[in-house]
């Protein structure tokens, strides 16, 4: 498990630099219309987010498993942190597989662009902040 972790820590990293650095370069080189609100990009991007929220799901899990099962009842850092990881991804989780359902099918119209954008803004600052920690942990063996 030591080796799958450390891969999926250099996965979650290279999700975390990509969504960040792509998401502030973005505005530098497209201009967004109606028609083409994002760049062509995010259609490279979007299966790495999802495979990076994915394992983040998954180590999130076995992390805050691990925590409350030393920590019993107790409050600790561990604790503490292992919960909110894990719940973290599976916010950034839902809007992002919502968000990409809309984005995939024309025929979703069940809420318009401007809520479209905005989740997108929410899981495009969110999730590297998640993964870069993740990743960081996974890399320590401290996830796994």
């Amino acid at each position: 498990m030591d080796i799958i972790g450390r891969v999926s820590g250099v996965v979650l990293l290279v999700v975390a630099v990509v969504v960040a650095v792509h998401t502030v370069i973005e505005p530098l080189y497209h201009t967004s219309t109606a028609a083409q609100p994002y760049s062509e990009a995010w259609n490279f991007i979007d299966p790495l987010m999802a495979l990076g929220i994915v394992l983040g799901v998954i180590f999130g899990h076995l992390r805050k498993s691990r925590a409350e099962g030393a920590a019993g009842t107790a409050i600790t850092w561990a604790r503490l942190s292992a919960n909110a990881q894990f719940y973290g991804f599976l916010f950034v989780g839902i809007i992002f597989f919502w968000n990409w359902a809309n984005l995939l099918s024309p025929n979703f119209t069940a809420v318009g662009d401007d809520a479209t954008s905005l989740a997108w803004i929410i899981i495009d600052a969110g999730l590297p902040l998640l993964s870069g920690a993740m990743g960081v942990s996974l890399l320590r063996n401290n996830g796994a």
